[in-house]
């Protein structure tokens, strides 16, 4: 891992994904959440602060970046809430099958490589009927905003720790095997729009399904 890797990127990132209209949109999806929580690429635990502590049982938080799970011990510290962590990338969730109630994605599968394999991760540990939370934000419907996502990604995805600006989440999540029960979409106000299209719902693993291969 290079310097900027370790010691820049993870403080760029953290500050992109805590203004404050993002955290606004975090504050109406990560209540939703409860029992035992899966939170993949959990970061700096931003979002702990959200976390409903009365239907929250415990967090695994997957993280396999040592500086962003260096930041994030104040916002542990400030949760009663009891937090796991998995320092394995996306790909490779170390936990049983039927393990968890609720998976939570919020900014994390646009940077995740293999997304495919990730999601069939996700699919494998949570409880048959259990609930996938995202916000994320992807490719735009709008032409030239759309344009200039696949222009810019190849680029972008090297500054940016692998982010990719376009891919269709809601596709991406219903190839997986989901069942998306609810979905909003919306620009980020004021910020560019190449980045800031919104994926914002909720997808439930049904009770009797196979995973989409």
């Amino acid at each position: 891992m290079s310097f900027y890797e370790d010691r820049i990127l993870p403080h760029i990132i953290d500050r992109a994904c805590s203004m404050g209209q993002v955290m606004k949109l975090r504050s109406q999806v990560v209540p939703h959440a409860k029992g035992v929580v899966l939170e993949v690429g959990m970061g700096s635990a931003i979002n702990m602060e959200f976390y409903n502590s009365d239907h929250v049982d415990m967090v695994y938080g997957l993280e396999p970046s040592e500086s962003m799970r260096r930041k994030a011990q104040i916002n542990l510290a400030r949760s009663p809430i009891k937090v796991e962590w998995l320092d394995l990338p996306g790909e490779k969730i170390p936990l049983e099958d039927h393990s968890v109630d609720t998976v939570l994605l919020t900014f994390t599968l646009c940077t995740i490589p293999d997304w495919q394999t990730a999601l069939q991760q996700m699919w494998r540990v949570l409880k048959p009927g259990g609930e996938l939370l995202f916000l994320e934000h992807g490719e735009s419907p709008h032409d030239g905003t759309r344009k200039w996502q696949h222009r810019i990604t190849p680029g972008w995805k090297k500054l940016a720790g692998g982010c990719h600006l376009n891919r269709h989440i809601a596709d991406l999540i219903r190839h997986a095997g989901f069942e998306i029960r609810e979905l909003e979409n919306l620009y980020i106000p004021k910020a560019p729009k190449i980045a800031g299209y919104i994926y914002k719902g909720r997808a439930t693993k049904p009770a009797e399904a196979s995973p989409a291969a």
